[in-house]
C-alpha cells in the first residue's frame, strides 16, 4: 500500500485546494449545483461514467473493469449547514449564513482523491460506484436517491461510507458492527388553552403552565419507561409561548428531538410521549396535538462487511491506529437508509483531539475539516476497493 500513500501525498496539494474551494462555496440541501458540477467534471476527466440527477443533485461515478459480477459502492455527502462561519480562515465560506460545519467538503474531497488514485493505480475486476449524495443534513438525500432508483440502476453487493469525528486523533479509524447511530424523529407539540389576563388566571386555561409540566414529565420517559441498558434521548429544544408578561397566551408550542438505537425503543418512545402529553394536557384542562415526523432510521452496520472494513483499517493503519469496536453514537445519519437496502458499514475517521483545531465539534461555527485526513481517507478507500475485488 505504500505506493498508494506516496501517490496521494504527491497529490495532496491538489485535493487540499479542492476541499478548500468546496468549503468556500457551501451549498444547502438539494442546492449542491456547483459542488455536483465540480464532482461530475472531475470524475469524467478520470474516466468514470457519470450519472446525474438521482436525488436531485446527486452524482454517481462508475468505473467498470474486467468481467467480474462483483459490485461495490462508496458514498460521500456534499451538503452544508445553515450556520454563519466564524473560523476567520482564508477559505472561509463566501456564502453568508451557509457553512461546511460538518466536514462534508472533506468527505467529498476524500472520495475524489480516492477516485483519482483508483483510476490511476488500482487494478480490479468488477464494478465500482462512487455515490456523491445531497442533503444528508436532515434532508434525507440518501432516501431520495434510493427512491429515484439508485440501487436498481447502480446495484451494489456492499456499500460503505466515512465521516470525520472530532475528539479522535487525526486519521484514527473507528469501526462498530450492529446499531451504530441513532434514529431521529422530530416532534411538534401544540398545547391549546384559553388566553386571558395575567391578573385573572382563573378566567383562562393556561397552556404555558401545562406545557411546562409536559417538559418536566417528558424527562421521565427515558428514566422510567426505557430499559436502562438501552439508549434513548428525548430533548426539548424549543418552547414558544406568549409575548407579554400580563397576557396568558392561547397556545404553547414545544419542539422535540427523539432518538433511539433500537427500533422497538423508538416505537416505545412514540407511544409513551403521545400518551403522556395527552394525559398532562387533560389534567390542566387544556388540549394538545402531537405532530410526529419520522426522521432517519437506526444505522446498523452489518457484521461481515464491518469485519472486512476492520481488516482493511488494520492493514492500512495498524492496531494503534484503529478502534475495532467503538461506542454507538446518538447522532443520526441517513446512510442508514442505504444500509437497509444493501449490507455495508459506516466508518469514522478522527479529525483531531486535545488542543488541535480539528477537535472542534461539528455543527459549530468554528469547525473546519482536517486536511491531513484527505490522504489517509483516500488511501483507506483505495485499499478497500483493492481488497474487496481481490476476494
Amino acid at each position: 500500500m505504500s505506493y498508494l500513500r506516496d501517490a496521494l501525498v504527491d497529490r495532496m496539494g491538489e485535493f487540499i485546494q479542492l476541499r478548500r474551494d468546496i468549503h468556500s462555496h457551501p451549498e444547502l440541501a438539494y442546492a449542491e449545483h456547483r459542488t455536483a458540477d465540480l464532482v461530475a467534471s472531475k470524475l469524467k476527466s478520470w474516466g468514470y461514467a457519470v450519472h446525474r440527477g438521482l436525488g436531485g443533485t446527486g452524482v454517481v461515478g462508475t468505473l467498470q473493469r474486467g468481467h467480474s459480477a462483483r459490485r461495490l459502492g462508496l458514498r460521500a455527502d456534499m451538503d452544508a449547514l445553515p450556520i454563519e462561519e466564524a473560523t476567520g480562515l482564508a477559505w472561509a465560506s463566501a456564502n453568508p449564513g451557509v457553512m461546511h460545519a460538518c466536514g462534508h467538503d472533506g468527505h467529498t474531497a476524500i472520495l475524489l482523491a480516492a477516485a483519482k488514485t483508483i483510476a490511476d493505480d488500482v487494478n480490479f475486476d468488477g464494478t465500482l460506484h462512487l455515490i456523491f449524495q445531497p442533503a444528508e443534513e436532515g434532508g434525507g438525500g440518501a432516501l431520495r436517491m434510493i427512491e429515484d432508483g439508485l440501487f436498481e440502476q447502480h446495484p451494489c453487493d456492499a456499500v460503505f461510507a466515512m465521516h470525520n469525528m472530532p475528539g479522535v486523533p487525526t486519521g484514527h479509524l473507528v469501526l462498530r458492527d450492529g446499531p451504530a447511530m441513532a434514529s431521529s424523529d422530530y416532534v411538534t407539540i401544540r398545547v391549546n388553552g384559553q388566553g386571558g389576563h395575567g391578573a385573572m388566571p382563573h378566567r383562562a386555561a393556561d397552556p404555558l403552565v401545562a406545557a411546562s409540566s409536559i417538559v418536566m414529565a417528558l424527562q421521565t420517559v427515558v428514566s422510567r419507561n426505557v430499559d436502562p441498558q438501552h439508549t434513548a434521548v428525548v430533548t426539548v429544544g424549543a418552547f414558544h409561548a406568549g409575548v407579554a408578561n400580563n397576557v396568558i397566551p392561547a397556545q404553547a408550542t414545544l419542539e422535540l428531538s427523539v432518538r433511539a438505537l433500537d427500533p422497538q425503543v423508538r416505537q416505545l418512545l412514540e407511544q409513551r410521549i403521545k400518551a403522556l402529553v395527552m394525559a398532562q394536557a387533560e389534567s390542566f384542562g387544556v388540549s394538545a396535538e402531537v405532530d410526529w415526523k419520522p426522521g432517519y432510521c437506526v444505522l446498523v452496520n452489518t457484521e461481515a462487511e464491518t469485519q472486512f472494513a476492520r481488516r482493511v483499517a488494520l492493514k492500512l493503519r495498524g492496531e494503534a491506529g484503529v478502534t475495532l469496536n467503538g461506542p454507538a453514537l446518538t447522532g443520526s445519519e441517513d446512510f442508514a437508509f442505504m444500509l437497509q437496502r444493501v449490507p455495508g458499514s459506516y466508518v469514522l475517521i478522527g479529525n483531531g483531539d486535545g488542543d488541535s483545531a480539528g477537535a472542534c465539534m461539528v455543527h459549530n461555527p468554528a469547525y473546519d475539516f482536517n486536511d491531513d485526513n484527505i490522504a489517509i481517507g483516500a488511501s483507506y478507500w483505495a485499499l478497500l476497493v483493492q481488497e474487496f475485488f481481490a476476494h
